[in-house]
């Protein structure tokens, strides 16, 4: 049997409980290195990573402003962590030290994208640097640390000002038979600039393009449309529920299910940036590889194609046009990377994506070959830039 949003909602609460050690092997030469550090104090990365999500939901930012903001943060730490490897610490020190880089890069990245709040994030930098043992305030590894994480933080604010990701879209959007209409007058295109931004790892935005949808009309698509239509016909009160429970799904879910393994497992800083990076930074190439692939086919949505189709009101009608699948995109590039770090739990991820598919459907805005494009476009690009990081040299290489 198929498992539901529920029982995902709950397999997730259980992942939260924390361990002092790692309770299974975990993959991508991940150890429960924080056993053998004997201070009480949890990680900084993981409040950072909340506090960026909390801030990004408070905006209203969609999926994709959402997804290149954590990737920003999460590089930034994790590159943070590595340069302060290179100062001397040992112990106590490199645990301080590495709290420090993080916030360091963590206060400057946030300030960046969120400047109305910069004082709360200098705030939490200083309640940071007074929550470790001993009573020193800071202590001196930390501020160390922190003077590192800063100038890292610096660097990926740089590097953000010129990824064209807020240059406006100056591209004419097509008319005709069965291709995807705008929501709005004038025409435009939520995440129009997202294939003409920088990418992490792929080497172009088409690295991965999906083969063409079928042709409007054909056999394939007519049965693609009828399957929506039947579930438009019938939606059962279970597939609005899950339709509902995904529709706001996007990378700061995941990212939190990578806190919730984090936690689990007993991670270090270390391992816990290298997975926040690598996830955050293969989400963003995959928006960046779905949206090449939406504004090359341009396809048409389904209730566009049949008026009959209705749409769920917790799903709503995005602004794009329909292949691939941003959501399957997003889920399948996660779970593929979440899967190197945590693979005893592969199956449940995989069951995920299928459930997160399967909710566009029941939402009535995604024919099933939008999915499994998307799903294939998500897994392309965590292969390859799981790879390139496992090289040694990559943009998650300190340099």
């Amino acid at each position: 049997m198929r498992p539901t949003a529920a029982v995902f909602a709950l397999t997730l609460t259980a992942l939260a409980a924390c361990s002092d050690r790692a309770t299974t092997p975990t993959g991508f030469g991940l150890s429960a290195s924080r056993s053998g550090v004997p201070f009480a104090s949890g990680l900084a990365s993981p409040v950072w990573q909340t506090t960026a999500a909390t801030r990004a939901v408070q905006a209203a930012l969609p999926p994709f402003t959402t997804g290149r903001a954590l990737s920003l943060l999460g590089v930034a730490q994790y590159l943070a962590v590595q340069r302060a490897e290179g100062a001397q610490g040992g112990g106590r020190d490199q645990f301080e030290l590495d709290r420090g880089a993080v916030a360091g890069a963590s206060a400057v990245v946030l300030t960046y994208l969120f400047p109305t709040q910069a004082q709360a994030f200098e705030d939490l930098v200083n309640a940071q640097s007074a929550a470790g043992p001993g009573g020193l305030d800071p202590h001196p590894a930390f501020a160390r640390g922190e003077s590192i994480g800063r100038a890292v933080g610096a660097e990926i604010v740089t590097r953000a000002q010129g990824d064209r990701f807020t240059t406006p879209f100056t591209g004419i959007i097509p008319t005709g038979v069965g291709l995807w209409i705008s929501n709005t007058t004038p025409p435009t295109i939520a995440g129009g600039s997202l294939p003409t931004s920088l990418p992490w790892f792929l080497t172009s935005q088409n690295q991965f393009r999906p083969a063409p949808p079928p042709a409007f009309g054909s056999a394939a698509f007519l049965a693609g449309l009828a399957e929506i239509r039947q579930i438009s016909d019938t939606r059962t009160a279970a597939q609005t529920q899950i339709a509902a429970f995904w529709a706001p799904v996007g990378p700061g879910f995941w990212l939190q299910v990578a806190t919730d393994g984090i936690s689990q497992h007993g991670l270090s800083e270390r391992e816990a940036t290298h997975i926040y990076a690598l996830l955050s930074a293969t989400i963003f190439d995959a928006f960046i590889g779905c949206w090449d692939g939406k504004q090359t086919y341009w396809y048409i949505r389904p209730w566009q194609a049949d008026a009959a189709i209705t749409t769920t009101a917790a799903v709503g009608r995005p602004n794009h046009p329909s292949y691939p699948s941003g959501h399957s995109c997003v889920s399948a590039s996660s779970a593929a990377v979440l899967s190197e770090f945590f693979p005893e739990q592969r199956a449940q991820f995989d069951a995920m994506v299928t459930e997160a598919g399967l909710s566009r459907m029941y939402g009535g805005i995604h024919y099933r070959f939008d999915i499994e494009a998307g799903q294939a476009l998500g897994r392309n690009v965590a292969r390859f830039t799981i790879a390139a990081d496992a090289s040694g040299n990559s943009v998650l290489t300190p340099h």
